[in-house]
């Protein structure tokens, strides 16, 4: 990933074609010592492409991942099994009721502003 952000460094500088030495150079300006293999991989790579027509196609094929699944109905770890029965029901009713409560306290430390007022 340093390497492709020293790439992007200097073509944002206006290089247009960055070589092995622009590259090693702007990581040492960082501290980062320069494998060669790694960054003679990257320009290889961005040879001859554009970098807005790069990072467009990158843009494409993210939205096309997926990035989660269906949105579960619970919340927190589930309670082990209980031998009263009932018990362990009435627990978890009142545990919902307390997150209520602490929901609603936690919302008026905005400072009297809300984002949408």
């Amino acid at each position: 990933m340093r390497y492709v952000a020293a790439y992007l460094l200097a073509a944002l500088g206006g290089n247009s074609s960055p070589t092995l030495g622009d590259l090693n150079k702007i990581l040492a300006s960082v501290g980062i010592e320069c494998q060669d293999e790694n960054a003679d991989k990257v320009i290889a790579q961005l040879k001859g492409k554009q970098i807005d027509e790069v990072i467009a196609a990158g843009k494409d094929k993210l939205a096309s991942v997926p990035t989660g699944g269906a949105v579960s109905g619970g919340g927190g770890a589930g309670g082990g099994a209980t031998a009263g029965g009932d018990s362990g029901s009435a627990a978890v009713e009142e545990e919902k009721k307390e997150e209520k409560k602490e929901e609603s306290e936690e919302s008026d430390d905005d400072m009297g502003f809300g984002l949408f007022d």
